[in-house]
């Protein structure tokens, strides 16, 4: 937007009571941008050693009943000072960061000694609010406000609920009651004047997207960065597991997640009389239907809704996005056995695809042109890729049960397995024995071509893994098993078999993996065999 425009809007607001007679627009950043970060860079590396030595001269004091408060206090008040200064060298505006970052560790050690996990959370983040209000940068008021939320999330959590069966379920109302108060602050935008309307924009686009954030991280790992996940979402998805042994809670979260779906159903329909088509409707109560069945899509949708429809179109984006990281955590989640989630997902696409349907052949009787050359062409294209994707799937599954039919029966001893993991459905992480001076020479190596290991095969088909195949002749005893990459290390074949749920007990004597191996090494991984060889 240029100058000139930008004026006529603000005094078309003038005559509106928009803002205030005397507003006027702030003058613009005439330091270059390239200037300023290179000066906030040297302001941070100045600020590491000062703060050091401010932590070796104010370490006792900050030791002692009032010390964190005076010396936060001071720190912040200061810092809230130098950024509300209307003329001030860049170098100490951002200075002016560090000094809030050390203000509010400052604050943060004292209430967290002195009060429970809760209260000191609660009042750190007032303390966060209360900041973000007095400085007059917007992009420190979204990383306030983003601090707020998350502490305002450790607030509604009791630390003695956070390791036991429920925490999962507190976890999950703290983000939502986050979000209800990003809710409330929209409302009461509408409210307020043009200076503190101004200020919540910022404070509540941080507390958005922290929000988003922490329905994104309850939902666990998505497809969206990989198939694995540990830690965090490990413990994550073990607690979902135990869900269904608790019908009122699954229940009401369920349900609360569908009904907020509805709401934004309904508010999108109320602002936008154009979405109000047969095909929007099917696509809102398939929406509907998945947020029954994941907890924390129901609110994600009513932020993209509300988002979407106030432009705040950044905003929305990071809640669509969150929205299709809920719905790629879906496979992960061990509330529902896998067929059961396979089942859901085939349904709303194929209720999709359906809705789709209709809609173009509505479409198309009601138009009375023939369709365009370029149209048939693209159709055609579609075909042809459709083709050409059942080739290719079907050539490699034809591949595999040629190599079962006709390979060779191979068993490998297993080394200790991992315990089964909890986040692709049931599956035994597996490590085949392979010998340590074969490992560091595997370690590191990149190639086109995937290495392979020269075993001896014995009477009973039990191979035993030499050494790495550098072309030489080979015993007629000896033959050639394909490595494959996973995880930034080579590995035979695969690192993980798959079971049907509830199959533990009879994979867990385990063994040997059996493989069917061709003359060239390819190798695949049909079964486990248990002590002795005995099928399991």
């Amino acid at each position: 937007m240029n100058v000139h425009r930008l004026h006529a809007v603000m005094q078309a607001a003038r005559e509106q009571g928009l803002v205030p007679p005397d507003a006027v627009l702030s003058r613009p950043e005439s330091r270059p941008w390239p200037v300023v970060l290179l000066t906030a860079l040297g302001a941070w590396l100045a600020a590491v050693p000062l703060i050091g030595v401010v932590g070796l001269l104010l370490g006792d004091v900050l030791s002692r009943s009032a010390g964190p408060y005076i010396v936060g206090a001071l720190m912040l008040a200061a810092a809230v000072v130098v950024l509300r200064a209307r003329e001030v060298p860049a170098f100490f505006e951002q200075l002016a960061v560090p000094a809030l970052i050390v203000g509010g560790g400052a604050l943060a050690f004292g209430l967290f000694r002195d009060l429970d996990t809760q209260g000191g959370a609660a009042l750190l983040a007032l303390v966060a609010i209360g900041v973000a209000l007095l400085l007059p940068r917007p992009w420190l008021r979204v990383l306030l406000g983003a601090a707020a939320a998350v502490l305002i999330a450790i607030a509604c959590v009791p630390e003695r609920a956070v390791f036991s069966p429920l925490g999962h379920l507190r976890f999950w109302l703290a983000w939502h009651i986050v979000l209800a108060a990003w809710a409330v602050a929209m409302v009461a935008q509408r409210h307020a004047p043009a200076r503190v309307a101004a200020a919540i924009e910022s404070l509540a686009a941080g507390w958005l997207l922290a929000a988003l954030a922490g329905l994104a991280w309850w939902s666990g790992m998505s497809f969206l960065v990989g198939a694995s996940a540990g830690g965090a979402a490990a413990d994550i998805a073990r607690e979902v597991a135990s869900l269904p042994r608790r019908p009122a809670s699954a229940v009401a979260m369920q349900a609360l997640s569908a009904a907020l779906a509805a709401a934004a159903a309904w508010r999108v329909a109320s602002a936008w009389r154009s979405v109000r088509r047969p095909l929007v409707a099917a696509t809102a109560l398939v929406l509907i239907g998945l947020a029954a069945f994941m907890p924390a899509l129901g609110a994600s949708l009513l932020a993209l809704a509300v988002c979407a429809i106030t432009q705040r179109l950044r905003l929305a984006a990071a809640a669509a996005l969150t929205c299709a990281w809920i719905v790629g955590a879906f496979y992960y989640q061990l509330a529902w056995p896998l067929a059961t989630k396979a089942l859901v997902l085939t349904a709303a696409g194929a209720a999709l695809a359906a809705a789709a349907w209709a809609s173009m052949r509505r479409d198309r009787s009601a138009a009375s042109a023939s369709i365009p050359r370029s149209d048939r062409r693209a159709r055609a294209g579609i075909a042809m890729t459709a083709l050409a994707v059942l080739a290719v799937a079907n050539t490699g599954i034809w591949q595999k049960q040629q190599l079962i039919a006709h390979g060779q029966p191979v068993f490998i001893e297993l080394a200790p397995v991992d315990p089964r993991s909890l986040m692709q459905g049931d599956y035994m992480r597996l490590n085949f024995r392979v010998p340590s001076e074969v490992e560091q020479q595997l370690e590191g190596v990149v190639t086109g071509a995937r290495p392979r290991l020269v075993a001896r095969r014995d009477a009973r088909g039990v191979a035993t893994l030499l050494r790495l195949d550098t072309g030489g002749a080979r015993s007629p005893d000896e033959m050639l098993i394909e490595l494959t990459p996973k995880d930034g290390r080579w590995t035979v074949v695969t690192d993980a078999w798959f079971f049907a749920e509830g199959e533990e007990r009879r994979w867990e004597r385990a063994k040997y993996g059996e493989f069917r191996v061709d003359a060239d090494g390819r190798a695949l991984l049909v079964g486990l065999r248990g002590e002795g060889l005995q099928t399991l």
